[in-house]
């Protein structure tokens, strides 16, 4: 407890936690937006249900992972040497996720391109069940929080601080998940977007996999960048269609006599 008071009564921690909990729900849209794609496929009177299960899941996952730090932190020692590079679990893991997210995005991107050939290749039984999608979620909940606590590790050395930006983003995600998903239902070009966002997502897990460091802020950058030009582009075809007359009156028609005397 005394320990707790002397972490609360730091100014450096406060601000640290601030950084912690912003970096935190930054990490988390990726999740985010998986969930929302993924459960969307999902018979109505499910989709709530596994989103909250999927959220859920991230939440017992960072925190139980945050119960085991000095593990967590071995995974970044090399285990094996591919091509002079050494490979560590952490690196496995990521470059497995990554994997993952491009076959997964790759096939719903030609599922909406082409519904009715994916439906005849996979035939008529192959719809996503529930259990299916929470075993995906949970797939993705791992690598992404994985990430999320190696990040957490190199900006605190204080678990109870990391534990309080967790619980404070994964909040944040349930309480984003619902509007997010419903938003995205509603406009399918921003499931081609987010779709898009999930291959560059899983290309920078791979790249990170293999040691090539890419910097966080311009993959965020480059989607705020893509998200604010659909946005322009679906306020456009809101004006367009406030704009556009509609169809004129039905003409009536003559009746029988006048027409004759015509």
């Amino acid at each position: 407890m005394d320990h707790l008071l002397q972490l609360a009564a730091d100014p450096t921690v406060w601000a640290a936690l601030a950084t912690l909990i912003v970096m935190e729900v930054v990490l988390g849209i990726d999740n985010l937006i998986f969930i929302s794609i993924l459960t969307n496929k999902l018979p109505p009177e499910h989709q709530q249900k596994a989103r909250r299960i999927g959220i859920g899941l991230a939440l017992f996952l960072r925190l139980g992972l945050l119960g085991t730090v000095a593990f967590i932190v071995h995974l970044t020692e090399p285990v094996i040497e591919i091509l002079g590079k050494g490979i560590s679990w952490r690196d496995m893991i990521l470059i497995a996720g990554g994997l993952f997210l491009l076959w997964k995005a790759t096939k719903e991107i030609h599922e909406s391109v082409d519904p009715h050939g994916a439906e005849a290749a996979a035939g008529p039984s192959a719809s996503l069940g529930f259990g299916a999608a929470i075993g995906q979620i949970l797939l993705l909940d791992l690598v992404f929080s994985i990430d999320s606590i190696i990040t957490a590790v190199g900006m605190t050395d204080h678990v109870p601080v990391m534990m309080i930006a967790v619980i404070v983003a994964v909040t944040v995600m349930l309480i984003a998940a619902d509007p997010l998903a419903r938003f995205i239902a509603a406009n399918p070009t921003v499931v081609m977007l987010a779709l898009g966002f999930l291959i560059m997502i899983g290309m920078t897990l791979i790249a990170e996999g293999f040691g090539a460091h890419v910097p966080k802020g311009y993959i965020y950058t480059a989607m705020a960048f893509s998200a604010g030009v659909e946005g322009l582009n679906m306020l456009a075809r809101r004006r367009k269609r406030a704009k556009s007359p509609g169809p004129g009156p039905t003409p009536m028609p003559m009746p029988a006599q006048r027409r004759a005397k015509v």
